[in-house]
């Protein structure tokens, strides 16, 4: 069978969450070696290391803050280095967001927002754009939001950014496609782990607001991680390879 990847890795970036640790596994039972980052969970990420290369793949960790411009450039060089290229950049990289009304985002809210989540994601673009002209051709896959779909109420800092995120992605897809680069978006609902998770614990999301948001899915269930790595390693292989500028909403029918 021709192989389900281009030569290299993907590179997933915040490979320790949650939900990209999950991602990371997935590229590696589908037959890819990984490169996978993090910032302050290095535990996490070199047990997600470990399973990788359980079964069989190649993988590395590469400490990184998405907001520092040349230790973005440092570390997609590093990671070609270990595995040959890079075929694939799942950003799944997303801080942990306060639910607030649009009204009630303060300046400094809104600041780490875009410098957090825009802001790195311009930086890991900027970055891969020239090395993947170089080896001809690659993939960014963006991991966004299903409040692209339908608007969920007091999630505008997690929501905006990926929207614009989400409009970069198209216009990858729009430009670069000339050089074999293709953009795509997995749409995330509510997934049962990573930042709901840890707003559950909180008591952020408490039973009433589960049952009125279930109230809205054709699924009458959460999603779980390995499905969002289902849907991102299909988009980095060969089956799509006529796939871009695309989304697609593992989100359990929200919005419909």
């Amino acid at each position: 069978m021709e192989p389900m990847f281009e030569p290299g890795a993907a590179l997933v970036v915040g490979g320790s969450g949650g939900i990209g640790s999950v991602i990371a596994r997935e590229f590696a039972r589908a037959g890819a070696d990984v490169a996978l980052t993090y910032r302050t969970k290095q535990a996490a990420a070199e047990q997600t290391a470990d399973a990788i290369r359980a079964l069989g793949r190649k993988a590395s960790t590469h400490e990184l803050t998405v907001g520092d411009a040349a230790g973005v450039r440092s570390t997609i060089d590093q990671a070609a280095q270990v595995h040959g290229r890079i075929h694939t950049i799942v950003y799944a990289c997303a801080t942990l967001t306060h639910q607030v009304w649009i009204a009630d985002v303060t300046p400094e809210q809104w600041r780490t927002a875009i410098d957090q989540d825009v802001n790195g994601f311009y930086n890991v673009m900027h970055a891969a754009l020239p090395l993947f002209r170089q080896w001809g051709g690659g993939t960014f896959i963006n991991i966004g939001s299903a409040g692209d779909l339908r608007w969920p109420d007091r999630d505008v800092l997690s929501v905006a950014p990926k929207a614009v995120i989400e409009s970069l992605i198209k216009g990858i897809a729009r430009e670069e496609g000339r050089h074999g680069i293709r953009a795509n978006t997995v749409l995330v609902g509510v997934i049962e782990a990573g930042m709901f998770l840890e707003l559950t614990r909180q008591g952020v999301f408490d039973e009433a607001w589960c049952n009125e948001v279930q109230k809205g899915l054709c699924l009458k269930r959460w999603g779980k991680p390995e499905e969002i790595g289902y849907a991102a390693v299909f988009l980095a292989s060969r089956r799509a390879a006529y796939v871009t500028g695309q989304q697609i909403a593992v989100a359990g029918g929200y919005g419909i």
